[in-house]
């Protein structure tokens, strides 16, 4: 097989030498150049003619920055002549972006995929996609990860015996369901209407969460708009106590310190798939790490070996 060479974009490097370091590779080395019309130059600095290149790029604020910075990379992979070139994009943003609700709008989700691919990749390592139909939207290969066995191993060192998992709408239920199903817990759900990007409406709770310990499932926090909403509602019940947990912890615009600061809210756990901001002063925050997860999905890929076995909820 060939050589592996493995890159990181700017979005988030030391998840990129994490990786490495459960593969024992070196991370190698690129430059970004900004010119005087604030366009961008990239530059690989170690060699690619026929090497299995991998790209790790998350794409996260400033999304469209480190999305032309990602494609810079695939085209500058393509030109040295790799053998095949993979994009490790543990958060694809534009996965939001998966269908057309209003006229005369893009359908970005798509857009992006086919992008992507013009400018080199030849398949796509992700993780937690917001829609699983995104899958769909790629014309290469893609291996879709989750974060469920790392969080289930989080909570499993906790008395789960009065919980119950909670999706926060109804859309994320059957990955809640597969989490629950992992930690030997009930699970509920909420009826969730997004009114506006920073306005949801939960009417109801679909399930038993009286008195429980509650623990919420989501693919991603960004402004916790959802689960601010989710946690007036669950108060109406009379929970126990609320722990949070999710793949992506984006938590812009203050959301971290705002879910942080309630005082039913015990813990708040997400992986490291992007970068956490405010995480070290942030005390009820548990970071958990997806490297190895990635790690070994990178391994799997560049010998040929089945990724599939990474899905299994006997994984561990």
């Amino acid at each position: 097989m060939h050589e592996i060479t493995i890159f990181s974009g700017s979005a988030h490097r030391e998840l990129a030498a994490a990786i490495c370091h459960h593969l024992d590779v070196p991370l190698a080395p690129s430059r970004v150049t900004r010119f005087a019309n604030d366009c961008l130059e990239v530059q690989l600095l170690a060699n690619c003619r026929e090497r299995d290149v991998f790209v790790v790029q998350p794409l996260v604020p400033p999304v469209q920055e480190n999305l032309v910075e990602l494609l810079l990379m695939l085209d500058a992979a393509r030109g040295a002549s790799a053998a095949r070139i993979t994009v490790v994009m543990p958060h694809y943003a534009y996965a939001r972006s998966d269908k057309k609700n209003a006229p005369r709008i893009s359908i970005a989700g798509r857009l992006v995929a086919d992008l992507l691919q013009t400018a080199g990749a030849d398949r796509v390592l992700t993780m937690t996609l917001h829609s699983p139909q995104v899958h769909g939207f790629f014309g290469v290969p893609v291996d879709h990860l989750h974060a469920l066995h790392e969080l289930a191993g989080h909570f499993r060192g906790s008395d789960l015996g009065n919980s119950v998992v909670v999706s926060p709408d109804l859309g994320n239920a059957k990955e809640a369901s597969r989490f629950a199903r992992l930690l030997g817990l009930p699970v509920a759900a909420a009826a969730k209407e997004r009114l506006a990007d920073d306005k949801v409406v939960i009417s109801s709770i679909i399930g038993d969460v009286a008195g429980k310990d509650v623990v919420v499932l989501d693919d991603e926090i960004a402004r916790g708009s959802t689960i601010l909403e989710l946690l007036d509602r669950l108060a109406e019940h009379h929970v126990a106590s609320v722990r949070v947990a999710c793949t992506h912890g984006l938590f812009t615009d203050g959301a971290l310190a705002r879910i942080g600061e309630r005082e039913d809210v015990a813990e708040i756990v997400c992986t490291n798939t992007v970068p956490v901001p405010g995480a070290e002063r942030a005390a009820k925050l548990t970071v958990l790490s997806i490297a190895p997860a990635l790690a070994e999905a990178v391994r799997r890929i560049h010998n040929g070996e089945s990724v599939s076995v990474l899905f299994e909820e006997h994984y561990n």
